[in-house]
């Protein structure tokens, strides 16, 4: 957290590097591991995952790239990838991409996509200097933030000479790749954690230092003024950002701590349960982040009033890289659909009832510790009517348009409750905590998650409400009719 904070480019060398490096440990042969895999972890060499393509977007059944085999065992590749995050630079001697294609011959759609590692630079047959890999780039995108890890262009295979191996079985590509894709949802739901943390510690100093303005009832204009901290909007937008930023974090930690037990757990019943929470939580873990986030980062900027709007202060930074975060990795709509489409209704809605389970277990924790009933009540009865949605909402899968026509109100909801679970577990631990002793930590977070039972979670009642109602008003609109 506190190394995205502090450079979220310089991160995203290290985070995808690491991704890279863990898809080929699990995928690839001994010499896969020993060539590439091996140079990345050291930081030797940095890895990046390319799936887009220009025709195709967060559409990945659209890849052309093609690869062609050869006698000599690795394949040729030829087509073009976009949005490649730090897909060339002058780090290191060497970037190593993970890459989707299409072997001839292959099925259409997703069915018939492989994996491939496909280095910039190939080692020579006796392992000696590094020669061109046929890999160009063709382009930069000019973004609006993240400037320092570049985003480019790449054309594979222009010379006829890009060699490819193949990572893991044909055509299994996707399923392999989904690995890397979901670590990275998780590092991305985190970079959103981190942007609007940072720009929330940046405001708060801020606040503590600018002094503007008297308090209400001061009639003396030759009085001193206060420091805008004193001011009851600059708390309220203050303690918005604190409860964004420390639930989400919450949330980010939760997620993690499941996929290590999907994959560390002794018992294999509790790898099999943490496993569908992890998958569950892990479009919310990337979105709500970012879209909420994106919202604490305006209210940054907003405390900082007319400086914050200038290039002069950091908070229009941190607003810019921000916003990538909701669009990178699949954006907020795409994990919309595969929440409400894809995760509620697995293996027969397993996932909602472990959901159910934990929350009960919280709600047990926090009742025992003090916490308000009228906090615990209201998360129960909102866990209640979205489990009761998501039933209706999963029975309607005969028509999958009427399903998903509100799948974007649903995970916002849906957001609102996992969020309100993380606050009532920290309001439970703050109340422990407090029985030894005042403390402004825990008092503040005791506020936090005041502020967002009383703010947030009574949206969840018309969110529900509005994803039962018959309004297709965006379904039935027509070109013409915008």
């Amino acid at each position: 957290l506190y190394l995205m904070a502090g450079n979220a480019s310089a991160y995203g060398y290290i985070g995808l590097s690491t991704g890279a490096a863990h898809l080929i440990e699990a995928f690839g042969d001994a010499a896969l591991r020993r060539t590439y895999m091996e140079r990345i972890y050291s930081g030797e060499w940095t890895g990046t995952m390319a799936l887009t393509e220009p025709q195709a977007g967060s559409s990945l059944a659209d890849v052309k790239t093609r690869a062609t085999p050869t006698a000599a065992g690795h394949y040729l590749l030829e087509g073009s990838k976009i949005f490649i995050s730090g897909g060339d630079h002058d780090l290191t001697d060497n970037v190593v991409h993970l890459a989707l294609a299409r072997i001839a011959g292959a099925p259409a759609g997703v069915k018939g996509i492989s994996l491939f590692v496909v280095p910039a630079r190939r080692p020579t047959s006796d392992g000696g200097a590094l020669v061109d890999n046929d890999v160009r780039v063709a382009g930069l995108v000019h973004k609006i933030g993240w400037r320092g890890l570049p985003s480019v262009i790449l054309s594979l295979g222009e010379a006829g000479d890009c060699h490819g191996y193949l990572l893991g079985e044909p055509h299994q590509g996707l399923a392999a790749m989904f690995q890397m894709m979901n670590e990275a949802r998780i590092m991305v739901g985190l970079n959103g954690v981190a942007s609007a943390a940072v720009a929330y510690q940046e405001a708060l100093a801020y606040a503590r230092a600018r002094p503007q303005g008297r308090p209400p009832l001061a009639r003396d204009p030759a009085a001193p003024q206060i420091a805008i901290l004193g001011h009851a909007d600059v708390r309220r937008m203050l303690l918005r950002q604190k409860a964004i930023v420390e639930g989400g974090l919450g949330l980010l930690l939760r997620t993690a701590r499941y996929a290590d037990l999907a994959a560390h757990a002794v018992d294999n019943n509790e790898r099999q349960r943490a496993g569908r929470l992890c998958d569950l939580l892990t479009p919310v873990a990337k979105s709500f982040p970012a879209e909420w986030g994106f919202e604490a980062n305006a209210l940054a900027l907003q405390i900082h009033g007319g400086y914050g709007y200038s290039s002069e202060y950091l908070p229009e930074a941190w607003l810019r890289e921000q916003k990538l975060n909701s669009i990178h990795e699949g954006t907020t709509g795409i994990h919309s659909i595969d929440l409400l489409g894809r995760k509620i209704g697995a293996e027969g809605g397993a996932a909602l009832r472990d959901l159910h389970g934990e929350v009960s277990a919280t709600l047990a924790q926090a009742r025992a510790a003090g916490v308000a009933e009228a906090w615990c009540a209201a998360l129960q009865g909102a866990l209640d009517e979205v489990l009761a949605l998501s039933q209706a909402l999963v029975a309607l899968r005969g028509d999958g348009e009427r399903m998903i026509r509100h799948s974007a109100h649903f995970l916002q909801l849906f957001s609102i409750v996992v969020v309100t679970w993380s606050w009532i577990e920290q309001a439970a631990l703050s109340q422990a905590a407090l029985q030894r002793g005042d403390d402004p930590f825990y008092q503040g977070k005791l506020c936090a998650a005041q502020y967002w039972v009383a703010t947030e979670l009574p949206r969840v009642a018309a969110l529900c409400a509005l994803c039962r109602s018959e309004d297709d008003s965006y379904a039935r609109i027509q070109d013409a009719w915008f």
